[in-house]
């Protein structure tokens, strides 16, 4: 899953990169600039955008509103300390699905932003399952055949968007995109060591060798049950 992060407040947006990356293996890009966002939103696909209100070059009012002019039906979370009703309202009324103030809890803001993207336009279930494979985003935890795998960040993103496919063909490019942020760009001998890793750990727990079949040429999908 990937988020736009539009924040000023540098020590911030370090503390949620970190948290939203390491704990909940989202993929961030974080900006710190309405204008700058706009140019990100309009080269890039996001699931989710976070969104400040009092931003240099765009406010977030307006990006919000530009946005939805636009017909973008990307979730939008509003993030500022501006605590006052008719600010919500505003937000609200420019096309925010959610408006959070500073400071604020973290559990209870990752669990309006795993709501927003319940309700965006990719299908976000429990638990996805593909055989004996397992991976529940609420806690971040896979298992095969009821054994927890230990993976890494990128594996565990890997493995969740080749699950959300449902045996459908992704391409090398498209991984990257999802996967990785604007301006960290892997090469694809980086994707190719990723899959090996996880493909190793698969095999180490029981699934077989070829659960993540490649395509070559194409791309990669789950072996078809």
């Amino acid at each position: 899953m990937k988020i736009l992060l539009v924040e000023d407040d540098k020590h911030l947006v370090q503390a949620l990169v970190e948290v939203l990356t390491d704990k909940q293996h989202y993929t961030v890009d974080a900006v710190n600039d309405g204008g700058v966002g706009w140019e990100f939103i309009e080269a890039t696909v996001y699931d989710l955008i976070i969104l400040d209100l009092m931003l240099p070059t765009l406010d977030g009012i307006s990006l919000c509103q530009r946005l939805r002019r636009k017909g973008c039906q990307t979730p939008v979370l509003m993030l500022t300390a501006r605590d006052f009703s008719g600010d919500r309202v505003l937000g609200l009324d420019a096309g925010a699905d959610d408006y959070v103030v500073k400071p604020f809890d973290l559990p209870e803001l990752l669990a309006r932003i795993r709501a927003l993207l319940r309700r965006g336009k990719i299908n976000l279930l429990p638990v996805l399952t593909w055989g004996a494979l397992c991976l529940d985003p609420s806690n971040c935890q896979v298992t095969y055949q009821g054994e927890l795998l230990y993976l890494t960040p990128k594996e565990y993103s890997l493995l969740e968007l080749l699950l959300r496919q449902q045996g459908r063909l992704i391409s090398r490019e498209t991984i990257i995109d999802r996967l990785w942020s604007f301006d960290d760009p892997p090469s694809e001998a980086t994707v190719k060591v990723h899959l090996k890793a996880l493909r190793r750990k698969l095999k180490a727990v029981g699934a077989p060798a070829d659960f993540v079949e490649t395509v070559y040429g194409m791309g990669y999908r789950l072996k078809q049950l």
